[in-house]
């Protein structure tokens, strides 16, 4: 009966990492490195600490698995749970626990083959999520570049009358980074643009 429960144990600590790996919203904080640069490591750690929690803590209620999910994640991952799959995650964990203790091995196995197969999914979803962020934070680099040089503009009115002379260009066309508008005209009505100095 030890082996048993012994083994019931070390499929515990399967099933954690596989209801972990089936989360999206820590697969998605794992592959973005919400966590820094060691997200992949804390999310194996998370896995042991979870499964010590259970076995040093052996009625647990789901309010107290959820805010144990919820404090690791804000604190390591930086990331706040809002999208409901806490106590979905909770619910899981104490199911697999129920399981290992009463040793019904074949519903536990059952279980963590089902998570698996969400985990697959859950990983496709994770990349995906990056892709399109990675993706965004390009577009938003190329904006940066090309408004940061507007930004750094300083232009300076040479009349007092809005007219643009004739040949001129308004708008952001015509603007060339790092500029000065002085308020020299030549007599053609023509403005003198010169580079800023650092």
């Amino acid at each position: 009966m030890a082996a048993s429960a012994e083994q019931a144990r070390g499929l515990f600590g399967v099933g954690v990492r596989a209801a972990l790996e089936a989360w999206p919203a820590l697969q998605i904080a794992v592959e973005n490195s919400f966590g820094g640069v060691h997200s992949r490591e804390k999310a194996l750690w998370l896995g042991g600490v979870v499964e010590d929690y259970f076995l040093q803590n052996a009625d647990l209620e789901q309010e107290e698995v959820e805010d144990f999910l919820s404090d690791i994640m804000s604190t390591e991952f930086d990331t706040l749970i809002e999208d409901g799959s806490l106590p979905q995650v909770s619910q899981q964990l104490q199911t697999m626990f129920r399981y290992c203790q009463r040793g019904e091995e074949p519903l536990l196995r059952q279980f963590i083959t089902q998570l698996g197969q969400k985990q697959l999914e859950v990983r496709a979803m994770a990349t995906e999520v990056q892709a399109v962020d990675q993706t965004q934070d390009a577009v938003s680099d190329e904006e940066g570049r090309l408004d940061g040089g507007a930004e750094e503009m300083e232009v300076t009115e040479s009349r007092e009358s809005s007219a643009q002379p004739c040949g001129s260009q308004a708008g952001p066309s015509a603007t060339t980074s790092l500029t000065t508008v002085g308020p020299e005209a030549a007599e053609d009505g023509w403005i003198v643009i010169r580079r800023k100095k650092k």
